[in-house]
């Protein structure tokens, strides 16, 4: 091969190293990567299993599996009519995380199901255990970081993003610790941040920690935004890149009559595509005799037809339910001046 050949062939050889060295987009799952195209529709906030009497050192294994499984088991099975393809499940480690019942209802109903790292901070700390209130934010991400890199509890299964939970109001300085924490595990992993969050005042101020620490706000999931009554606010930290969580829809009156006029002042923003939709239902409830579970399917039966009548069209639809998800759940770190 001469001289000349070398130097025609070189800029396709570099193209194609450059290929099978760049790092592949992935979405991770109980049972694995898969792509963020395999996403397919998508309920980004919803929960199997919440134990809201525990106590922070109570472990998963105090659940009934079965009663738990025969419980949500038919739940899940509904959605297989509205095409769901993925479930995000937004339960924290101890307050009911249980990912060996993630991974065997996926595996029974296949659907794809995300589970998380982070804690829960919400209800002033009652759900995190006392040494963790004394750590650094360098200290709780190190524990996150061995979560996404090792699995969780032994099991293999890996973290599809960062869940962690705030007061709605102004952020304890402990909160601040654990929104620091969370972005400096998105800058080691490139999981996405869901902040349990509420009114903006808390979630502007989550922005900023991100932003000292040099992430973008688009690694960052504004949980509950509808909590927040001014809906400029929700335009403002689209525009800034966070994506803003509708996620009460069926069970929370208020969210039922205020949805749509929030979707529609957000499409007509233009800032549709920073919006993800979801439920926050379910759930089994180990501490409960009886179990008034609240459905995953009123997105599709009531929300949907409701936003046709009003002029959304199946593109806008899809941008809510498949494209913005995928895009939110890719993991990929977002930083600032990338």
């Amino acid at each position: 091969m001469n001289k000349l050949t070398i130097f025609l062939l070189l800029p396709a050889l570099l193209l194609m190293l450059s290929c099978a060295t760049r790092p592949k987009e992935m979405v991770i799952t109980v049972t694995g990567e898969i792509s963020p195209e395999q996403m397919g529709t998508t309920l980004e906030h919803e929960h199997i299993l919440v134990d809201f009497t525990r106590q922070p050192d109570n472990q998963p294994e105090i659940y009934r599996m079965e009663e738990a499984v025969a419980c949500v088991l038919p739940h899940l099975e509904k959605l297989k009519a509205y095409g769901v393809k993925t479930f995000v499940e937004c339960t924290p480690i101890y307050v009911g995380r249980d990912v060996r019942l993630l991974k065997r209802l996926s595996e029974e109903t296949g659907l794809q199901i995300l589970t998380n790292t982070g804690f829960y901070g919400a209800q002033n700390n009652r759900f995190i255990p006392e040494h963790v209130l004394k750590m650094t934010p360098e200290m709780i991400s190190t524990f996150w970081i061995a979560e996404f890199e090792q699995g969780i509890e032994g099991t293999g299964i890996r973290p599809g993003f960062i869940k962690i939970g705030v007061d709605r109001k102004p952020l304890s300085d402990f909160h601040a610790i654990l929104a620091r924490a969370a972005a400096i595990a998105h800058k080691a992993t490139g999981l996405t941040i869901m902040a349990h969050t509420g009114p903006a005042v808390a979630a502007f101020q989550q922005l900023e920690i991100l932003k000292e620490e040099g992430v973008s706000p688009e690694a960052f999931i504004w949980t509950h935004a509808s909590n927040e009554k001014d809906g400029l606010q929700l335009v403002k930290a689209a525009r800034m890149g966070a994506w803003v969580s509708l996620d009460k829809y069926g069970w929370d009156g208020a969210l039922v009559e205020s949805c749509p006029q929030i979707l529609k002042l957000m499409k007509e923003e233009g800032v549709l595509n920073k919006v993800l939709i979801s439920h926050d239902a379910g759930w089994f409830d180990p501490g409960q005799p009886e179990q008034p579970f609240k459905p995953y399917t009123p997105v599709f039966e009531e929300l949907i037809p409701n936003l046709k009548k009003q002029g959304f069209t199946d593109d806008d639809i899809d941008l809510l339910l498949v494209k913005n998800p995928a895009k939110a759940f890719t993991v990929k770190k977002r930083l600032i001046n990338q």
